[in-house]
């Protein structure tokens, strides 16, 4: 039995997303700059996708940015703007367990003289309004988290972390990667008090290489890409019609059955937590086995005492089950996560910790045949290293 539980790095692409981006390939490939009814089709593709994410959003077509996965998004959302808000102020917040995709970007603007501050999270990966007032300064321009954390499952309350900003000067900025987020939880930027909110396409069954950037309407936000003047100036170059109009329609699909994917996400973890607990010196990352509050449907972090995460990973493979040792977008960086770290995780478990993700495919008997299959491995491989 395959069972591919690393849905958190990416997705299987839904068959009719499959289907609309083969079409736009081989008939309806016209560059949508050109006038003539092949441009227009092209066009018009690019038009529904919009469409059909402001709707999954509560917003318009001016708010949406096509890019090319959320790493871009997360680049354009922190320099753009910090770079156009500059005279304002040169102080940044974030939390200490953020996707390299933030990370990195807001490294590159502290070589510039930006100053950034990095905030706490408790053992659960959540911050506390009190945590972040105190770090808001008077030249603070943008405040940037994440939504769901990428290798832990932990979601912060971001309602009242904006609400925390705005009390405190109303003209900072606000940041949410929702990579881990959209697809999964109902989102609605202009409610939630956020200005700018990234999202990617291959985690919610679109096509990889698309994603998209929410921008409120008072955000102003320097371009970083120039050229054609495409999507309103804001990020020049021929857009990826196929890539967006897969992106529209996986998200139409995931956001129009989301109450139904989150039942079904919570039951697959529910009882992954139920049977965690058969395999011997597994220990559950922030997340209480009785309680799901705070924490996303889809992805579970467990610590195997005394067996390297590698080691078990390969292991598992070789059973054809796939999962990540952390964020896959740091596997050609290994080293120990921040994020657990982070979060309080002892030394013994930092360098043996897993991370199992699900999709609208699994099903409950992946989850068995998984367990069965660590409750076999983890004893002999904690042995094997012991000896």
């Amino acid at each position: 039995m395959e069972c591919y539980l690393d849905n958190a790095s990416t997705t299987r692409v839904l068959p009719e997303v499959c289907d609309l981006v083969r079409q736009i390939m081989c008939e309806d490939y016209g560059n949508p700059s050109s006038l003539h009814m092949k441009g227009v089709e092209a066009e018009r593709y690019i038009r529904q996708a919009e469409e059909r994410i402001c709707r999954t959003l509560k917003c318009e077509a001016k708010n949406i940015i096509f890019t090319s996965g959320g790493t871009e998004s997360n680049n354009l959302a922190l320099t753009g703007s910090v770079m156009a808000n500059r005279r304002r102020g040169r102080h940044i917040v974030t939390t200490c367990f953020e996707h390299p995709s933030v990370h990195q970007p807001l490294l590159y603007l502290e070589d510039y003289g930006f100053e950034v501050s990095y905030l706490p999270v408790d053992p659960e990966g959540h911050i506390s309004c009190e945590t972040l007032r105190e770090a808001l300064r008077e030249d603070t321009i943008l405040v940037s988290v994440m939504l769901v954390n990428n290798e832990v499952g932990a979601v912060l309350d971001v309602p009242a972390l904006a609400e925390t900003v705005r009390e405190y000067n109303d003209q900072i900025l606000f940041h949410v990667d929702a990579i881990q987020a959209y697809g999964k939880l109902r989102l609605q930027p202009r409610r939630m008090g956020v200005d700018l909110m990234s999202v990617s396409g291959h985690k919610i069954h679109g096509p990889k290489g698309t994603g998209f950037l929410y921008i409120g309407d008072r955000v102003k936000l320097h371009a970083c890409m120039h050229g054609g003047g495409q999507q309103r100036g804001r990020r020049s170059g021929t857009e990826n019609v196929p890539g967006i109009a897969g992106l529209g329609l996986a998200a139409e699909k995931m956001c129009a059955e989301l109450d139904a994917h989150r039942d079904h996400f919570f039951h697959l973890k529910k009882h992954f937590l139920e049977r965690i607990p058969e395999v011997e010196g597994a220990v559950v990352n922030a997340c209480k086995t009785d309680s799901l509050d705070g924490t996303a449907p889809h992805i579970i972090s467990v610590g195997f005492a005394g067996v390297r995460s590698e080691v078990l990973l390969h292991a598992l493979e070789e059973d054809e089950i796939y999962v990540s040792s952390g964020s896959a977008c740091s596997s050609h960086h290994p080293g120990i996560s921040g994020t657990l770290k982070a979060i309080g995780v002892p030394d013994a478990l930092l360098d043996s910790t897993l991370r199992f993700s699900f999709s609208i495919f699994t099903e409950q008997e992946e989850i068995d045949f998984t367990i069965d299959c660590l409750k076999r491995l983890v004893p002999m491989l904690a042995r094997y290293q012991r000896g």
